[in-house]
C-alpha cells in the first residue's frame, strides 16, 4: 500500500473497532520501516488521531538482505560493523520522533519499535524458513545497546519488544528436543530486569571512539534508571574489543554509598552457548565499580555488557 492508502484504510476501519462500556482498547496502527519517514508523516497527519500507537521495525543487518552473514563467523570489521549499524536506530527514533511531536505534541500516540534485533544467515542444515540462528556475544552488545538508546526515548517509546524469543532470529531461548540452552541474548535481558517499570533518568557521557575500518561509534554506551525503590540502576557497555575502558560519572543527588554488579563478556568476539557447551557466556559478578567522593568510577572489560546497582 501507498502511507496515503493505508491511513485511510486505518482511518475506515478504526470507526469499526467497538468494545463494551467501560473497556478500553489501545489501537496500534502499522508503521514505517527504516527511515521512511514519508510513512510516519502520512500516517500522523492524516489519521495520527485514531489509534493510540504506531509501530516501526529496525532490524541490525551487518551486509545486505540477499547476503546477511554468519551468526558466528565473523572477523572485528564485521563486529564493528554490526555494532555501528545497531546505533544508527537512535537517529532513526529521533526523526520518526520529530516527526510525531508535529501532529502530537502531548505525546499522546505511543512509537512501537516492535521489531529489532540481529538478522543473520540461518543455520546450514537447517529449514531456511524457520529463521533459525545462533547467537553470540556480539549479539549480547548489540542488544544492551539498542536497550540504552530505548532508555534515552523512553517519553516517546513505549514498546521495543525484541522480533523472537525461542529458537527465530535473535532468539533468546534456543531449544532442539528435550534440550534448551540460554544465549547470550537472554542474559542481557535478565541483566536488565531492574529497568522495568523503572524512571529513565538523562545520562551524558563523553567517550572515546571506536574504529575499525571504515566503522566509527562511540567506546561506551550508557543509561540509568530510578526502581521504584529509589534505587539507582546504570547500565555500561564497553564496545571495544581490545582493551579496558575506566568511566567516571556524577551520580544524580550524590547519595549512594555502595555500588554492586554483574558483568557479561567473553574471550571471544564470537562466543556462543551450544547445547554441549551451554555455558560459555554468562553473567558474573562485577567488582570494577566503586563510589568515590560521590563519584562513581567503574573500570569496563573490554567487549562487556556491565549493569551496576547503587545503593
Amino acid at each position: 500500500m501507498r502511507a496515503e492508502y493505508a491511513a485511510d484504510v486505518t482511518r475506515r476501519y478504526s470507526t469499526f473497532i467497538k468494545v463494551p462500556a467501560g473497556v478500553r482498547i489501545l489501537k496500534s496502527a502499522s508503521g514505517p520501516s527504516d527511515e521512511d519517514y514519508h510513512w510516519m508523516e502520512v500516517m500522523m497527519r492524516d489519521a495520527g488521531g485514531r489509534f493510540e500507537s504506531i509501530g516501526l521495525h529496525y532490524y541490525t543487518i551487518t551486509h545486505n538482505w540477499q547476503r546477511k552473514g554468519s551468526a558466528t563467523a565473523f572477523d572485528e570489521a564485521e563486529y564493528a560493523k554490526t555494532l555501528a549499524t545497531t546505533i544508527r536506530i537512535d537517529d532513526i527514533i529521533t526523526k520518526h520522533s520529530a516527526i510525531m511531536d508535529k501532529y502530537d505534541p502531548r505525546k499522546r500516540v505511543w512509537l512501537a519499535l516492535d521489531e529489532w534485533g540481529t538478522w543473520w544467515d540461518v543455520e546450514p542444515g537447517t529449514n531456511p524458513g524457520f529463521l533459525f540462528q545462533q547467537n553470540t556475544l556480539r549479539d549480547a552488545l548489540v542488544a544492551a545497546l539498542n536497550i540504552n538508546i530505548f532508555v534515552k526515548h523512553a517519553d516517546r517509546l513505549k514498546l521495543a519488544n525484541i522480533a523472537q524469543m525461542i529458537n527465530v532470529l535473535q532468539a533468546m531461548i534456543l531449544t532442539k528436543d528435550e534440550k534448551m540452552v540460554l544465549t547470550p541474548t537472554y542474559h542481557v535481558f535478565e541483566m536488565f530486569k531492574s529497568y522495568q517499570d523503572s524512571t529513565a533518568l538523562p545520562v551524558e557521557i563523553q567517550s572515546a571512539w571506536y574504529n575499525k575500518d571504515a566503522s566509527t561509534l562511540p567506546e561506551v554506551s550508557a543509561s540509568a534508571v530510578r526502581d521504584k525503590d529509589g534505587h539507582l540502576h546504570v547500565a555500561l557497555v564497553n564496545v571495544n574489543p581490545s582493551r579496558p575502558v575506566t568511566i567516571t560519572a556524577q551520580i544524580p543527588g550524590g547519595t549512594a554509598t555502595g555500588v554492586t554488579g554483574r558483568v557479561l563478556t567473553a574471550a571471544a568476539i564470537n562466543a556462543h552457548n551450544t547445547f554441549d557447551q551451554p555455558a560459555m557466556v554468562k553473567p558474573a559478578a562485577f567488582t570494577g565499580a566503586a563510589i568515590e567522593s560521590g563519584s562513581l568510577k567503574a573500570t569496563l572489560p573490554p567487549k562487556s555488557v556491565v549493569v551496576l546497582d547503587l545503593k
